[in-house]
């Protein structure tokens, strides 16, 4: 029973961000305090997202090398070019110009294995890829932020590569290694993991607002055209890069949901550490937005099976 709750408690992540953002904007003290905190709960995220993995989800990286190799580079190829567009298209200020970059720079969400299961998609395939583009973000996140937005801001190349190792690579390895030692202890207690990252993701997008309450007042809607216009040309370019590689049906949808679909929490909080709470702004829509768009296609996708 308590587990099903806790399930149903991880699939409303799109209310609790909505709910976190009114606290942080009507009552911002109340989570400002907290600050100080965001790598450490954004480090626990990650664990327990490790904690959900085993060796065997690194399987299809090394069995299909090509085949996520194409994904890793589409991810990160389509989501930066897309983002300095729309920057350029929009004139967006260099600090939220920076964010959509971040945004774009990141790897995928973990959430893009659930979305690829409702949209009756490859999986596997979208686990692989998720792992795959994490496990090489130390070096490819902060250097496309560092190569594309040092023209707006300075950009700590050095510093942002420790802080993913630190708070994404170190705690996913160690969830990994707990769920492979312990296993019967984290096959019991498995939603606990998606409940408290969906908890603390909330709680991010939350603080990003308090942080910005005053900041809000002046952003226009360009930069809600900019993050929808980020995912959804996302989602359209992933998928017509899996077809370009002559991917399977299954293998197309989940290229254009794991491409679409971004660590968008990672973002914000590298954000508020490293360059300006401002540029955390378009993570927090994003983190929320690419959840709603992809849900809405899953839905489409899996009342289609047939559609190309």
């Amino acid at each position: 029973m308590f587990n099903k709750i806790l399930e149903k408690f991880a699939k409303l992540l799109v209310i609790w961000v909505v709910l976190a953002a009114a606290v942080g904007y009507f009552f911002p003290q109340a989570l400002i305090p907290l600050k100080p905190f965001t790598d450490w709960l954004f480090a626990f995220t990650m664990f327990g997202i490790g904690c959900l993995l085993s060796f065997n989800d690194f399987k299809p990286i090394l069995k299909h090398p090509k085949l996520i190799l194409l994904g890793t580079l589409a991810q990160f190829v389509i989501m930066p070019l897309l983002a300095v567009c729309i920057i350029k298209i929009l004139g967006l200020a260099p600090a939220l110009a920076v964010g959509l970059i971040l945004a774009a720079a990141v790897p995928d969400a973990m959430a893009a294995g659930v979305m690829s299961y409702l949209a009756e998609a490859d999986v596997a395939f979208s686990v692989a890829l998720t792992t795959a583009t994490t496990l090489v973000s130390p070096i490819v996140t902060p250097a496309l932020t560092w190569i594309l937005g040092k023209e707006y801001i300075p950009i700590p190349f050095l510093a942002m590569m420790q802080s993913i190792l630190m708070m994404v690579i170190l705690p996913l390895m160690l969830g990994l290694w707990v769920q492979h030692r312990f296993h019967k202890i984290t096959s019991g207690i498995k939603p606990v993991f998606p409940a408290l990252s969906t908890l603390f993701i909330a709680f991010i997008c939350g603080l990003v607002v308090a942080l910005n309450k005053e900041a809000l007042g002046k952003v226009t809607w360009l930069i809600f055209a900019a993050v929808m216009s980020l995912n959804i040309l996302g989602l359209i370019f992933g998928y017509l890069a899996g077809k370009s590689f002559k991917f399977s049906l299954p293998q197309r949808r989940t290229l254009a949901i794991n491409v679409g679909m971004q660590n968008a929490g990672m973002g914000a909080v590298l954000a508020i550490k490293h360059i300006s709470a401002e540029a955390a702004i378009p993570n927090a829509l994003f983190a929320t937005w690419c959840i709603v768009s992809a849900a809405i296609l899953a839905g489409i996708w899996s009342n289609s099976k047939n559609s190309q």
